[in-house]
């Protein structure tokens, strides 16, 4: 007996492992199955996320900022500007023609508020930058920003003038020179029909319509009160030259 032990205890040490083995892997089978098995199932159609982590899949709607943000450039064909503007505006902001002198509804007055491009809507000026240069067409000493307007060299006539042209659309506006008035010296002279205030609809009145006539008060110029709603800059002086048109 002494002789068989060493012979039959190794095959008893690999049986002892194996069965280790075996009831090992059948314990690990059991877990994995009741995990299985209390995990709900999910609706057709959805996804449950495991973990303290997860995230809800479904996309976020975008902001009101990100929706409302307004485009770099607007690009239209010809026959799409005819059908979105009136004949007048057509011809100033897309065939560079301009308003007679006194016709437009912004000439004279002031306003409050900002005044838009009349084709594609971007912020071109402030109502506070307006004054009366005596030119009869709208008159600016700055625009908004920089940025809203571009300039070109414009030689139709003899004498060369520099157009401007709001940025967005490319629309014509009107000419800008240097007799404007303190701090910028300049004088951004537009067209009614190209602009239009952020009150006022999409398709303001053409500039054919007759002024209404002033009743004349019996003061003296000097005794009537000046204005306290006056924005225009110290130093006025846009109407000591000759007034060129836009």
């Amino acid at each position: 007996m002494r002789t068989l032990l060493p012979a039959l205890a190794p095959p008893r040490i690999l049986l002892a492992v194996m069965g280790l083995l075996i009831l090992t892997s059948h314990v690990r089978a059991q877990e994995v199955q009741k995990k299985t098995e209390a995990k709900p199932e999910a609706p057709a159609g959805e996804t449950i996320a495991a973990g303290d982590d997860a995230k809800d899949p479904a996309p976020k709607p975008e902001s009101n900022e990100a929706s409302a943000k307004e485009p770099e450039r607007v690009v239209k064909t010809d026959a799409e500007w005819r059908r979105l503007l009136t004949y007048d505006q057509y011809l100033v902001t897309r065939m560079k023609a301009t308003e007679p002198a006194f016709s437009g509804r912004y000439a004279h007055g002031r306003f409050k508020g900002t005044f838009l491009c009349v084709c594609c809507g971007a912020k071109l000026f402030d109502s506070r930058h307006k004054f009366d240069s005596g030119t009869g067409w709208p008159s600016f000493w700055r625009p908004m920003a920089p940025q809203a307007l571009e300039e070109s060299l414009d030689r139709s006539e003899a004498e060369p003038r520099i157009e401007v042209t709001c940025t967005r659309c490319g629309a014509h506006l009107g000419h800008v020179f240097n007799d404007g008035p303190a701090p910028t010296g300049l004088r951004y002279c537009i067209n009614s029909l190209a602009l239009k205030l952020d009150s006022e609809p999409t398709r303001p009145e053409t500039a054919t319509r007759k002024a209404t006539p002033r009743r004349r008060s019996g003061a003296t110029r000097d005794d009537r009160p000046e204005s306290s709603e006056s924005t225009a800059p110290t130093g006025e002086s846009a109407g000591t030259k000759a007034p060129r048109r836009p």
